[in-house]
């Protein structure tokens, strides 16, 4: 048992190894551990392909699929011809970017890239123009591998147009036929690549300006999605299945490695549709699904849930966002699964912390769990950096293996996020017990500050989403003159035709928080703005308070 804690350090638990291997060290392992498996099983209605994609190949369990499947040998097949392909073309350690959704091509072109010793650019397929041509300048990327069009934009023109103001930019690969085209490569010698090489530059999301690139390595996203699968128990050789982006880590970091870590087989969703994901589920018997809180509520919300058989799924991981403890208890309930949270971000190959399915419901349902093997965790206090009590709210730092190497091209950001001896600040505001477990409190830039008190919105949605008439609530500082910031609630109702008063909300938070913890500001909002893995974007509110319709 791990001794108690009194002030919010956790060391590392240096228990379990880190390891020293690329994605293609990865997938050679399990080819040869399992070479008949299926590795890569595609999930998507055939009426929903991108234009131009491959009809299907291999049979799959479910009928309502493309069907398309890899057994290990063949994945591997594909990712060394896709190497070679791409060895013919550019050199290691230039960077090519992926513009597509949730297509099997996508995981064979990340394998390929690795193998290649490239870093692959991961592109939201929604970008639209002008974001995309950011990405790629930004990335200083000489390739991109796209799809004709996605959701109704037309990415092929779009890839046209930006192309003759990129020269930089040498190939454009299309990945319609890409598939056939590396079937005519013979496989040919690969560079050598290290685990500490450079893999992926990923976007964040970011709250002010724009997008900064972390650059990735190998060891980090390979053994991040190793302990993150052990601690979800996912079994060897079992069945993971999702919709999570593979733009995001957590869907080619988690869900592609996790899978191949555990020579298990990958049942990969093209777009998150609650029919299609249950039909994957249950035709594949999927021992674990990932998902992000907003898509098992969509799942849950399916009027045909309970018709589908998902006694095989043991476990639901979600995160990259608040998870609600009624969404927890709810998901545990009707899939008869057990729940495992998990806690991160880009610039930690993602994951830190992490509950396991074996904690108790109270840690399921309130914390982020303990922090995984081989890193290093601290609260600190934002101003004086000293560690804190535990208990006490301040910032999450972290540092060991899986810290990236920095924003690409942006020498002043990184010094900015990560210390010279090795701790990256989070930005995000917890509690530590003396166990070791995490309570996320809000963000460091959220915080709000009146009269010199320092006020924690989450404290306050979580009290305001008790109130019934409340479908979800969203709290910011606004400024005021006397007080420096006053509390503003923004009010999702959960019965748009009879929201609640601004009257009955007070009262409520007054029964339960201190009064200056009290929204001043009262204001109505039908839906929250997020980003594409669902993540409610409290900033993009904030640009547009004056636009929402106060609350009576």
């Amino acid at each position: 048992m791990a001794p108690r804690l009194a002030r919010s350090h956790w060391p590392a638990d240096t228990s379990h190894p880190v390891l020293e291997l690329t994605p293609g060290d990865v997938l050679r392992q399990a080819t040869a551990a399992a070479p008949g498996r299926i590795a890569l099983a595609e999930a998507a209605t055939p009426g929903n392909l991108p234009p131009g994609n491959l009809p299907p190949g291999n049979a799959s369990p479910n009928n309502g699929s493309t069907g398309r499947t890899w057994t290990y040998s063949e994945l591997l097949a594909d990712a060394h011809r896709a190497a070679t392909w791409l060895n013919e073309r550019f050199a290691p350690g230039e960077r090519v970017a992926v513009w597509a959704p949730n297509i099997p091509e996508w995981v064979i072109l990340q394998y390929g890239a690795a193998m290649a010793g490239l870093v692959l650019v991961t592109a939201n397929p929604a970008l639209r123009e002008t974001e995309l041509e950011y990405v790629l300048t930004q990335s200083r990327s000489v390739g991109i591998a796209y799809i004709d069009a996605f959701r109704g934009t037309d990415m092929a023109a779009i890839v046209d147009r930006v192309r003759p103001r990129r020269p930089e930019l040498r190939e454009a690969i299309h990945l319609a036929g890409w598939h056939a085209e590396l079937t005519k490569t013979q496989p040919g010698p690969l560079p050598a690549v290290q685990a500490g090489d450079p893999a992926q530059i990923q976007y964040t999301s970011g709250t002010t300006g724009f997008p900064k690139g972390a650059l990735l390595h190998h060891r980090g996203l390979v053994t991040n999605a190793s302990l993150v699968a052990a601690r979800a128990g996912f079994p060897e050789g079992g069945v993971w299945a999702t919709a999570l982006p593979l733009f995001h880590t957590a869907g080619c970091g988690l869900s592609v490695l996790g899978a191949a870590v555990s020579r298990g087989t990958l049942v990969l969703a093209q777009s998150f549709q609650p029919d299609l994901v249950l039909q994957a589920i249950q035709d594949w018997r999927a021992d674990l699904y990932a998902g992000v809180p907003a898509m098992l509520a969509g799942l849950l919300a399916h009027p045909g849930f309970d018709t589908y058989d998902l006694s095989s799924c043991a476990t639901v991981m979600s995160g990259g966002d608040t998870v609600p403890a009624p969404l927890v208890q709810e998901v545990e309930r009707r899939f008869g699964a057990r729940f495992s949270t998990v806690y991160g971000q880009t610039e930690l190959s993602p994951i830190i912390a992490q509950t396991s399915p074996d904690d108790t419901a109270q840690d399921k349902c309130t914390t982020t769990g303990r922090p995984l093997p081989q890193v290093e965790v601290k609260v600190a206090d934002p101003v004086t950096g000293a560690v804190l009590p535990v208990g006490e709210t301040g910032e999450i730092l972290a540092r060991g293996y899986q810290v990236m190497v920095g924003y690409f091209d942006a020498p002043e950001a990184t010094a900015a996020t990560v210390t010279p001896d090795g701790w990256l600040h989070t930005g995000d505001l917890a509690t530590m017990d003396e166990r070791g477990y995490l309570t996320i409190t809000g963000r460091l830039k959220d915080m709000i500050i009146r009269g010199g008190e320092n006020i924690y919105p989450r404290e306050i949605e979580a009290a305001l989403s008790d109130h019934p008439a409340v479908a979800a609530a969203l709290v910011l500082g606004v400024p005021d003159s006397d007080w420096g910031e006053q509390v503003a609630a923004i009010i999702k109702p959960a019965d748009p035709a009879r929201p609640p008063t601004a009257s009955q909300l007070h009262d409520h938070v007054r029964s339960r928080l201190a009064p200056h913890k009290t929204p001043r500001h009262w204001y109505l909002a039908q839906q929250f703005p997020v980003n594409a893995m669902g993540k409610i974007q409290k900033f993009a509110l904030r640009d547009r308070l004056a636009d929402l319709t106060p609350l009576a």
